[in-house]
Parts: C-alpha cells; structure tokens; sequence
C-alpha cells in the first residue's frame, strides 16, 4: 500500500513554511503522495451543495492558494513527492493554458506530476470565473482531458471540438513522463465512473467521511462497476491506479449505521482497515493530517508513520 497526505491551501498553516515542512516530512517518512486542493475564489453567499459534509455547507472560508502555485514551490522543495492535484477542477481555466502549465510542472519536477481532475461543484465560482455553462461541465471537462492529451503528445496539434478549437499550434515540451502526467478522475457518481473508464489512469473517490463513507463494501460494488465500464471501453482495468481519499471533516461522527467509521480507533483498527481496502484493490490511501497549526499537523503525520504503517508492512 501507498500513502499520500493533504497539503495546507487555506488558513493559517497556508504558508511557504506550513506547506514545506509538511510536504517535506511527508518525503522523509517515506510517505508516496501529497494531495493540493483547488479553489480560486469563494462567493460569500452560496446556494451550491458541498456534497462531502452533512450539512451540505463548504467548511472553509475565504481564502484558498493556488493549486498549480503550490505544486511549483513544493516540486522544487522535494526529490521524491509526488504531487497531485486533489483534484483541479476543470472548467476553471483555459485548458490550452493549462496544459501547458502541467507539462512545465511535470519537466520540472522531474516527472512528478499526477492531474487529479473534477467537474466541480460550487456554481458562483464557475461564474465568477466566466467558466462554461454549471450544467455542461461534465461535456467539457471531457473535452478539456482530450485537449490536455493531445497537446502533450502531437506537435503541430489542431483540435476542433464544441466548446474549444484551434488550429495548427506547437505547444512543446511536452511532459517528462510518457505518454503524459497520469490523469485520475475524482468523485463516485456514475458519470464519474464513466468519465474514468474512458479517459482515465485512475479513479480517485472521497471516503471515510460521514457524508460519503464508501466502506469496503460499497467500493467493491463501484470497483466492479468500474471494471465492467473499462473492459466496455476496450480499456485494461488493471491498469487504472485506485487511490482511495479519507479526509476527516466531519470528525467524530459514525457512519451510517452507527459503526466506527473506516480509518478512525486505534492503530490497529486503522491497520485492518488498510489491509481491508487493499484486498479489494485499492492502490494508495489518502490521509488528512492537517489541523490548526503546523507542528499539530507534523505530529498527526508522524504518528501515523510510527504506530500504523509498520503494523501493515
């Protein structure tokens, strides 16, 4: 099993030193992954349903750095890292621009980069973005990974599509790894699903949390799924990465029977949930240590290193 960790895009931990002593550590433990949220802006009014909480309310407030920033500090900050955006929300940028963007990130990291990817899901950002239409960035978000692909391995590239085109452009270098960065597609709805067996080289859902459990269970019956959608696609199931994230929002809180909710007790229960997801075919779990401040969130990532992850092997 792989391990990954969030790395601070808000609050007061959301500083050059907050970001790279964690990330830094996280290298040093031998943990695979370090996760980067993506928002731009926040309305201070909202009618959007953040679908990973029970109230359905976004649990942060008004700031958020830039995910593609923070990947070029932390790429040049590390040796080992990989970096992951968790997950860059689509529509919110130019997709020729962006490719662009995660190609330089990939040359200059090394070949590091791994593009988590989403539709998204607070409407007053897409506006206030002058992003396409809410309601067809399930269509572009397709459009824009046909791009991305594209441009990071054709030059010259023309590409005429419904929602973007141009014609006979270069935009090299294109990424250091081959054929380009690993695209994992986020969220468990079936679209999403679809969406990943399509397009993707992984699959990356939120789970362990109250509004979104996704026990052993459920993900075995998605994974299924997934496997019977890829096959359809003339696709290698064997091949998608399964990276499996278990933030921690609403602390506290059972699942929804009742039960200890997967990766919370003591260490060996988290161990026998680790051992659990990877019998069902989950490559890499996702762990959130962040907390109020930096060396809080450090001592959270240590203790996991220390008392959980022997205990798995």
């Amino acid at each position: 099993m792989r391990y990954g960790f969030y790395l601070p895009t808000r609050g007061s931990t959301a500083t050059r030193d907050g970001v790279l002593k964690l990330a830094r550590e996280g290298e040093r433990l031998g943990l695979h992954s370090a996760m980067i949220a993506d928002h731009v802006v926040f309305p201070v009014e909202s009618k959007s349903d953040y679908p990973y909480t029970l109230d359905r309310k976004h649990p942060g407030g008004g700031d958020a750095l830039d995910a593609l920033s923070i990947l070029g500090v932390v790429a040049g900050a590390t040796e080992k890292l990989r970096l992951v955006t968790s997950v860059l929300v689509l529509p919110y940028r130019n997709p020729v621009l962006t490719a662009k963007m995660v190609a330089t990130l990939d040359v200059l990291s090394g070949g590091r980069v791994t593009l988590g990817v989403g539709v998204g899901w607070l409407k007053e950002e897409f506006e206030a973005l002058g992003s396409p239409d809410f309601e067809r960035r399930g269509a572009v978000s397709d459009e824009w990974i046909a791009i991305f692909k594209q441009l990071w391995t054709q030059s010259p590239a023309s590409f005429k599509g419904e929602f973007y085109s141009y014609n006979d452009i270069r935009a090299e270098p294109f990424p250091l790894q081959k054929p380009h960065p690993p695209i994992w597609i986020g969220g468990h709805s079936r679209p999403a699903l679809r969406r990943t067996a399509r397009y993707g080289d992984g699959w990356h859902p939120v789970g362990a949390i109250a509004a979104s459990p996704l026990p052993p269970q459920e993900m075995r019956a998605h994974l299924a799924t997934l496997k019977q959608m890829t096959e359809a696609e003339g696709r290698d199931f064997g091949k998608l990465v399964i990276s499996y994230k278990a933030p921690l929002y609403d602390t506290a809180v059972p699942d929804r029977d009742g039960t200890r909710r997967s990766f919370s007790g003591t260490p060996d229960d988290i161990a026998g949930d680790i051992r659990a997801f990877a019998a069902i075919g989950v490559h890499e779990l996702i762990f959130d240590f962040r907390s109020e401040s930096t060396a809080q969130s450090i001592e959270r990532l240590q203790r996991f290193a220390a008392d959980v992850m022997p205990l798995v092997g």
